[in-house]
């Protein structure tokens, strides 16, 4: 749900899923040349913009051990704030629900969000892809939650094309454990040559298509990767779970005849700290509507 007055946004700002994640190649200046389709999920953060007279941009309850300069919706709000020349200010507040460090693009997201609600409340009206140059600057994935729709990736994450996916459940888990990306893809074994796939090749047969590159290698660095996969596979036999991104969250399809019931029971055996949910995908962002032009 949105809610719009004239001086303050609340908005929910969505996680997505890496239903695969290949990579095809590597850039002479070391970025690493992916593939991917990235569905967005109803597992959301909320972010509140309110306007304020000063000149500022202030942060409320900020998340603890995160440096003003290193919190993403507050550089969001200064890059866009220094782009404009805006002479107000806003307060931000973030109910974090999406685990951080799980590989669901949850800050992402939140700084997108913030792009686009700021857009709105300061009636800039710049559009999608003036939104998306400056997301670049915060993160790879800013850019697809300004997109606003699932989509196929490649590139680095700047080429994003929309793709249209049967809406299903997923079941996520994170283990309460974070991977850094740079150690993923840093590391001698990653597979980097993966042959490259076509959309249509993804639509005309997406289980063969769902392998995550990285996955193998987080496994051997994580355990806790390994003990997510497994707790899923006897969770859910035959479901064939696979991580989302750099790790850790693991996911599966969720068949439409499973007893949600029972699974929701389930979860509640997860070992301590971990955290697991039901989710359904999404068509598109909830604030993709407050973008005034394509």
């Amino acid at each position: 749900m949105t809610k719009l007055s004239l001086q303050s946004l609340e908005l929910c700002s969505p996680a997505k899923l890496n239903l695969f994640l290949h990579i095809v190649g590597r850039r002479s200046d070391g970025y690493h040349l992916l593939q991917s389709v990235f569905q967005l999920i109803d597992w959301c953060d909320t972010v509140t913009l309110k306007l304020i007279p000063q000149n500022a941009v202030r942060r409320i309850d900020p998340i603890p051990g995160i440096a003003p300069d290193q919190d993403l919706v507050v550089r969001a709000a200064n890059l866009l704030k220094d782009f404009c020349h805006i002479q107000t200010g806003v307060e931000i507040g973030l109910q974090k629900n999406i685990p951080m460090g799980a590989g669901l693009g949850g800050g992402s997201s939140d700084a997108a969000t913030t792009l686009i609600g700021l857009n709105a409340l300061w009636d800039l009206r710049l559009d999608k892809q003036t939104l998306s140059t400056l997301g670049l600057k915060l993160g790879a994935d800013v850019p697809f939650f300004i997109f606003g729709k699932n989509a196929f990736v490649e590139g680095i994450g700047e080429q994003i094309q929309e793709i249209t996916l049967e809406t299903k459940d997923f079941l996520v888990i994170f283990p309460n454990q974070g991977i850094a990306t740079a150690s993923i893809f840093q590391d001698p074994e990653l597979t980097r040559d993966h042959a490259p796939i076509t959309i249509d090749g993804f639509l005309a047969s997406p289980q063969l298509k769902q392998s995550n590159d990285c996955q193998a290698v987080a496994v051997r660095i994580c355990p806790e990767v390994k003990q997510a996969l497994d707790w899923i596979s006897q969770a859910i036999p035959g479901s064939e779970p696979r991580m989302s991104g750099s790790g850790s969250s693991v996911f599966a399809v969720l068949d439409p005849k499973t007893n949600s019931a029972k699974l929701q029971n389930l979860l509640q055996t997860l070992p301590k700290g971990w955290v697991g949910r039901i989710v359904r995908g999404l068509n598109k962002n909830p604030a993709y509507n407050l973008i005034s032009s394509e």
